[in-house]
């Protein structure tokens, strides 16, 4: 349990963090002369399976292979979309044609020229049959032109106003087309080694030990990136982390990487930063999925008593010190307009947990238990080691008793999202821009027991559901969007198969030598183009 100093220190620190952020492009630290040079020693965990967005969705892939490829476009702190690979875009006045005028003299890694056949080739190859988010959103898009080697339009059947919301390199990620033509995509060598057009250029990867990138001598915007080579080690142990940026042997540590009570030390030394701008892009929420085809979670009833059963401000408080707000919906509450408050509520109330438990006819046993259930909760750390005990004793309370089940990210996504072998998992998903993007994926039919992580884990089957799905897609008329969105919420809080908990605010620790490592609001998941090393700042 929390002391009740660490708790006042934890909120006192997210405060802080919170209100402070990272300092952003434009203040007196970015107007500084860019030093060139250098090796930025980064933090990656958990591994990574693979390196290429495009097939595998997890952050740990995307904080790599960010750095490696480029999007179309990016987004700004304001998530507004900029150029990079496409350097203008045209929309047709009837929302069906998006033309996209391709950046010249880019290159590839290994040399060969970047076209438009390139990503003409992922759209059709990729983009529309492995992505592992939005496929539906591709799929609209039912062919793609290249009149010349810098120029593509795509052709929509109908307008898709969530298009612009994932061009990035992350979103729609555009692979060579001359490396993986005529291959199985999925188990190319190279997803391991890839080849991007992006500022950082991958050198090896030493399986439990370091991911080592070069700068990219060829980048297309001359002089950047101003970093010599980036190194990702890897460091299961959160402590060891914590230890490293205090020592200065890490200069940069993304996706909330030590527990709280270290960054809330960290946070008051001259040499270390904390900060939690360049997860706009995100929107990142926790959630438990129930599998609502295993026995304990059939009864809706139940799914509501579980809701009910758990503190969600106290999870926040003791678990997440502070870095999130109680969810009530799938859809963030800053996902304005989109977000419904009108929803079904499960405040904390465990007398009516209880009483939902008899109505279902679990009554308590001679024991004080009523069934019992295994929890597999995601492998990134202790914050998510740390939400599986609280949900644990959540349960207990109201006689429910809980086995925690720990493995590997691997074991663990073909568990929940292919063999289903599973009765509660608790994870975090991305909603981005649109919750088109990030949301429907964790409730369409379409992706039940597919093996695609972070998708429709809980087995929900929804016809009204899935019906709104394909309306958004093609819906132009904002209003009505809207309304399918709101309507939407309604369905998944009634029928309870995803139990939202926290809207999470992730945080980074940098150096305070390391500057402009935050320029865009899809930071993340974006290259550090614009980062430097200053001379070190001496301790106190």
């Amino acid at each position: 349990m929390i002391s009740r100093r660490s708790f006042g220190s934890a909120v006192a620190l997210s405060t802080l963090v919170l209100a402070a952020g990272f300092r952003q492009p434009g203040s007196a630290q970015a107007a500084e002369e860019p030093r060139r040079g250098g090796t930025l020693n980064a933090i990656i965990q958990p591994e990574p399976v693979a390196l290429t967005a495009a097939v595998l969705s997890s952050a740990p892939t995307g904080i790599v292979g960010g750095n490696i490829f480029d999007g179309l476009i990016k987004y700004d702190l304001d998530l507004k979309p900029q150029p990079e690979l496409a350097t203008r875009w045209e929309i047709s006045p009837d929302g069906r044609t998006v033309t996209l005028h391709l950046r010249r003299g880019v290159t590839w890694h290994d040399g060969q020229p970047f076209t438009a056949a390139d990503v003409a080739w992922s759209l059709e190859n990729v983009w529309k049959p492995l992505n592992p988010r939005n496929p539906a959103l591709f799929r609209n898009i039912t062919r793609a032109e290249t009149p010349d080697p810098h120029t593509v339009v795509f052709h929509l059947a109908e307008p898709s106003v969530a298009l612009f919301g994932l061009l990035n390199g992350n979103g729609a990620q555009i692979l060579p087309k001359h490396l993986y033509e005529g291959t199985n995509v999925l188990t190319n060598p190279y997803n391991q080694k890839p080849v991007g057009t992006g500022p950082f250029v991958f050198k090896e990867w030493v399986k439990g030990s370091h991911i080592l990138l070069e700068r990219n001598p060829h980048y297309w915007d001359a002089g950047k990136p101003y970093l010599d080579r980036i190194v990702f080690r890897v460091m299961p142990d959160g402590a060891a982390r914590a230890a490293a940026l205090e020592k200065g042997e890490i200069h940069y540590a993304p996706l909330s990487p030590i527990p709280l009570r270290d960054a809330d030390r960290l946070a008051k030394l001259p040499t270390i930063r904390v900060g939690t701008a360049g997860y706009a892009w995100l929107t990142p929420w926790l959630y438990l999925d129930f599998n609502v085809q295993s026995e304990a979670f059939r009864d809706v009833r139940v799914r509501r008593a579980v809701a009910h059963a758990i503190d969600r401000d106290a999870l926040i408080k003791v678990v997440w010190f502070g870095f999130g707000t109680a969810a009530i919906s799938p859809v963030a509450s800053s996902l304005r307009p989109f977000h419904n408050p009108d929803v079904p509520l499960y405040p904390f109330d465990p007398k009516r947990a209880e009483a939902l438990l008899d109505e279902a006819g679990l009554k308590r046993g001679p024991d004080g238990i009523r069934f019992a259930i295994v929890h597999d909760y995601l492998p990134y750390g202790e914050d998510y080691r740390r939400t599986g005990e609280f949900v644990k004793a959540a349960l207990k309370r109201v006689g429910i008793e809980v086995t925690l089940r720990g493995q590997d990210t691997a074991a663990f996504t073909r568990r929940v999202y292919g063999e289903r072998d599973f009765d509660l998992s608790s994870s975090w998903a991305s909603a981005f821009p649109d919750p088109q993007l990030g949301v429907a994926r964790l409730y369409s039919s379409e992706f039940v027991g597919r093996n695609i992580p972070w998708t429709n884990g809980s087995g929900f089957r929804n016809h009204e559901v899935d019906a709104i799905f394909k309306a958004v897609e093609t819906e132009p008329d904002p209003a009505r969007r809207v309304a399918a969105w709101k309507r939407f919420q309604v369905i998944a809080q009634t029928e309870l198969p995803t139990l939202p908990l926290v809207e999470l605010k992730f945080f980074n620790v940098y150096a305070a030598r390391l500057r402009n490592a935050v320029t865009r609001g899809d930071q993340i998941f974006g290259p550090l183009t614009e980062a430097w090393l200053d001379e070190p700042v001496k301790s106190q």
